[in-house]
């Protein structure tokens, strides 16, 4: 039994609202790395998603513990934009879970163990509208651990 599937007697009915993730914080893709980075240190945040500036359409994230290593190893610098650093959604092809704050966390537990196609681990997810127009979010396994720990027996 992995820690995870332990923790589900404390969900309780429990939806990701309850979990309060902060509002998400967007870059623009020809947003500065170093504009960005200090966004996302100055909220403690360890992902960030990265939307279009006309349409404010989701196209992928950085990876803040990732672009730190990139970063260090010169793979990209201070100076350059978010795009030539971000990951990229793959759009064809991959069926995506829609993660809402209504999802039960049951639900965002399975996504992060075995994610939406049940075969790749996530380590967060996206909170959107359940229309997926609105990026409302972002949650990771640490805010679920967070629930579990503050929750009572």
């Amino acid at each position: 039994m992995s820690q995870m599937s332990a923790w589900a007697q404390k969900y309780r009915g429990a939806t990701v609202e309850d979990l309060d993730p902060p509002p998400a914080l967007s870059a623009k893709p020809t947003e500065l790395i170093s504009h960005a980075l200090m966004n996302a240190f100055e909220r403690d945040y360890t992902h960030l998603t990265v939307v279009s500036e006309d349409t404010r359409a989701l196209l992928g994230y950085l990876n803040i513990p990732r672009l730190k290593e990139m970063l260090k190893n010169g793979t990209v610098r201070e100076t350059d934009y978010v795009e030539q650093a971000m990951q990229k959604f793959q759009r064809s092809g991959k069926i995506y879970k829609v993660i809402t704050m209504d999802t039960p966390l049951e639900e965002l537990e399975a996504f992060f163990t075995g994610g939406a196609n049940g075969n790749d681990s996530q380590d967060f997810a996206v909170v959107t509208d359940g229309n997926r127009r609105f990026v409302l979010g972002v949650a990771t396994k640490a805010d679920l651990e967070e629930f579990v720990k503050r929750r009572p027996a």
